[in-house]
């Protein structure tokens, strides 16, 4: 497997285009569309808040009772959440416009919407959005950039990546890009993920496969606690790859995972270390585990733990804030046992061992928290299980940018 270039137009067959709709103010990028020459297979997860967005209910009709998808179109600025008979209404209407441009089937557009909760959506500008985005889709570099970029709300980066990889000497490719940066903390399976894939794979595992790589990946990043209306990721397969179909877990199967792994892995890590006033990445490991569940339990707790994030904001190394975050996840674990470690790029250094302070240099621990990227690492020493979560530190401009969020 080898990283390359791109996002959702690295892998064959896939266009894209992002645009200028006058959703938001200021004459910024709103609208974005995915296009593949061949109807894919599809696949999807979704948000399992109770209050779902209008594209959310949309999609899983498309997705697990249809048998192809051909195009996405996304906009950003407007949630179209909490909008009732209307908001859906709005959902057929953006597939109709686009499949009446595209000349596919309307129940091959997928749709997406991510922004502010409880408008409708402009579908005046939505309209003209569809009719500027298909002239200009494209397949370069470029284009899967530029619709990005269209999808960002309060992200203060473009999140995408891709990875080749052979299936019987044949080179495929997983290409994808996410939006997320506030109201982090997915349960899946306001963030968007969006891959593509050239790989030829039967629906059924191409579900399953994204269904596991979701547990892994997006659902173990936290940036503040709240689970969207919004939450999807929608993976396309065209098949153009010319593999032959893999329909029963062989290898071939475990290689296309093994990419779909890695690319969502790091949009995963992209959307922890851009959450809304964030200065760093803030990865928790456990290790030594009983069970993953009890793993994934444990790090999650410490990595959604507000005064763990705000400690890790001041380069403090005030563990007790961590085994505090793990007394209360609910899982059961020996305190006395546990090890703790911080490192970064600056090093790597024990602060506890078994349950208790060392005399561990204060100095040395903040420049270790004082990197852009900085990890927990807490070893329960019960068992071979391990889990991994991915968050931010807890800044002044978290609470900033959430006060003035609709103005």
């Amino acid at each position: 497997m080898k990283k390359t270039e791109g996002g959702v137009t690295a892998a064959k067959g896939f266009q894209a285009a992002g645009i200028a709709a006058g959703i938001k103010k200021g004459n910024r990028k709103d609208m974005a569309m995915i296009y593949s020459e061949k109807p894919c297979v599809a696949a999807g997860t979704f948000t399992t808040n109770v209050v779902k967005a209008a594209p959310v209910k949309w999609d899983q009709n498309q997705v697990y009772h249809k048998p192809f998808a051909q195009a996405v179109v996304c906009n950003s600025g407007v949630a179209n959440a909490c909008t009732g008979e209307e908001g859906y209404s709005y959902c057929r209407m953006t597939a109709e416009i686009a499949a009446g441009v595209l000349g596919i089937p309307e129940d091959s557009v997928l749709v997406a919407s991510t922004g502010v909760i409880g408008a409708q959506l402009p579908m005046t500008n939505l309209a003209q959005g569809i009719e500027k985005l298909v002239p200009i889709l494209s397949n370069t570099l470029e284009a899967g950039t530029l619709a990005a970029q269209a999808i960002m709300t309060t992200d203060t980066v473009k999140k995408e990546t891709a990875v080749t990889f052979e299936i019987d000497g044949i080179t495929a490719t997983v290409g994808g890009m996410c939006k997320g940066s506030g109201m982090i903390h997915p349960n899946m399976c306001t963030m968007l993920g969006f891959v593509t894939t050239d790989v030829d794979i039967s629906k059924e595992l191409l579900q399953e496969a994204l269904s596991d790589v979701v547990c892994d990946t997006y659902n173990m990043v936290s940036v503040d606690g709240d689970t969207s209306t919004n939450d999807t990721v929608l993976l396309m397969a065209n098949g153009m790859a010319g593999n032959a179909k893999i329909t029963e877990k062989n290898e071939a199967y475990d290689a296309f995972k093994e990419a779909l792994h890695e690319v969502n892995t790091e949009l995963a890590k992209a959307i922890a270390s851009d959450g809304e006033g964030a200065t760093a990445l803030f990865e928790v490991k456990v290790t030594g585990a009983r069970s993953k569940e009890q793993a994934v339990t444990l790090s999650k707790s410490i990595v959604t733990s507000s005064l763990t994030k705000a400690a890790i904001f001041g380069h403090d190394a005030n563990w007790g804030r961590i085994l505090c975050a793990m007394g209360y996840s609910g899982a059961q674990f020996d305190p006395e046992k546990v090890d703790l470690f911080f490192e970064s790029r600056a090093g790597k250094l024990k602060i506890v061992e078994n349950g208790v302070a060392l005399d561990y240099s204060e100095e040395e621990a903040t420049r270790i928290l004082s990197e852009k990227e900085v990890t927990a690492v807490a070893d329960v020493k019960m068992g071979d299980a391990t889990a991994t979560a991915w968050g931010c530190d807890l800044t002044y401009d978290y609470v900033k940018i959430n006060a003035d969020y609709r103005s």
